[in-house]
């Protein structure tokens, strides 16, 4: 694209200014006479621009250091990128709370949360089987899931007294 005479706006740059509510990245600069005309869009909400500006105006919009977007140390960015995963992960995996931890389900175990339990709008549940039936790990899957879909509020878990420590470490 062309170069502005005045104030040296180009394709890419990042601007701000009192006529938008946040910075804008320029898509298309182009002098039209006496007015420049500036296309892009908003960095954060990426409303749509496309406005005149007469060189007076111009005077007024600052040109933004495209650096200093790239001043977090590298360990932070990756946590944040992490934590963006985490959050669209359960989007894309319908397995999220069994990919993630470390016990292997069995397949009645599979087909009873995520098969029955997670399809209902609200979950409220007893699990009760015999000894040894994995009711320890479908209920640590439901509330896994239900943490990572951000879905629970509140969680009741209600033990016999002589498993309650074992609940408590598993």
């Amino acid at each position: 694209m062309e170069e502005c005479v005045s104030k040296k706006l180009k394709k890419d740059d990042v601007i701000s200014g009192p006529y938008w509510p946040e910075s804008v990245t320029l898509k298309i600069v182009e002098e039209e006479g006496e007015f420049i005309h500036i296309v892009g869009a908003t960095t954060k909400s990426k409303r749509y621009i496309d406005q005149f500006l007469t060189l007076n105006e111009l005077e007024k919009i600052q040109i933004l250091d495209k650096t200093s977007y790239f001043k977090e140390e590298a360990w932070k960015v990756f946590l944040a990128v992490e934590a963006l995963r985490y959050r669209y992960a359960s989007l894309y995996d319908p397995l999220l709370a069994v990919n993630i931890s470390k016990v292997e389900p069995l397949p009645h175990q599979i087909e009873a949360v995520y098969g029955y339990v997670l399809k209902n709008p609200r979950i409220r549940f007893l699990i009760a089987d015999d000894p040894g039936a994995g009711k320890t790990i479908m209920a640590g899957l439901i509330i896994k899931e239900l943490k990572l879909r951000s879905l629970a509020k509140r969680i009741l878990i209600v033990t016999p007294g002589h498993i309650k420590d074992q609940w408590r470490r598993e």
